[in-house]
């Protein structure tokens, strides 16, 4: 961990539709504006995970989850911020993702995803998903 930081619990959401995949691009004014990651955020304290990841969803983007089911887990630490990611998978989201916090919203294919810089902490469960998706 760097510089003794404490390490911050995320909620991210995987969600697959048509051989693609949803991911937001971070606004300006945030830290590493520009990139691209999974829907989520933030585990606020006394919240579950299933929550947390309830309430940005609709924070974010305006939609709720359904069938969430606990995937991964990956902890990283970049130098403003040490977090550990909680990935699930959701099957379907109620109503259509829009950007409600300044956030760009789009659907990836695997040969997209691969031209577009991912936050570090997602590029490996990106990697994973696009082979998944991609049949390799």
């Amino acid at each position: 961990m760097s510089g003794g930081t404490e390490r911050v619990d995320v909620v991210a959401a995987v969600v697959v539709d048509d051989g693609r995949f949803l991911a937001v691009r971070r606004p300006e004014g945030k830290p590493q504006a520009g990139y691209w990651e999974f829907p989520g955020g933030k585990v606020e304290p006394d919240e579950s995970l299933e929550g947390a990841l309830r309430r940005e969803l609709r924070e974010e983007l305006g939609v709720a989850p359904e069938g969430m089911t606990p995937w991964r887990q990956v902890s990283h630490d970049y130098e403003h911020i040490s977090v550990r990611l909680h990935f699930f998978t959701v099957a379907d989201l109620m109503g259509d993702p829009e950007p409600v916090e300044g956030h760009v919203v789009r659907w990836f294919t695997p040969a997209e995803a691969r031209a577009v810089p991912f936050l570090e902490a997602d590029a490996g469960i990106v990697d994973d998903l696009c082979a998944a998706l991609s049949g390799r």
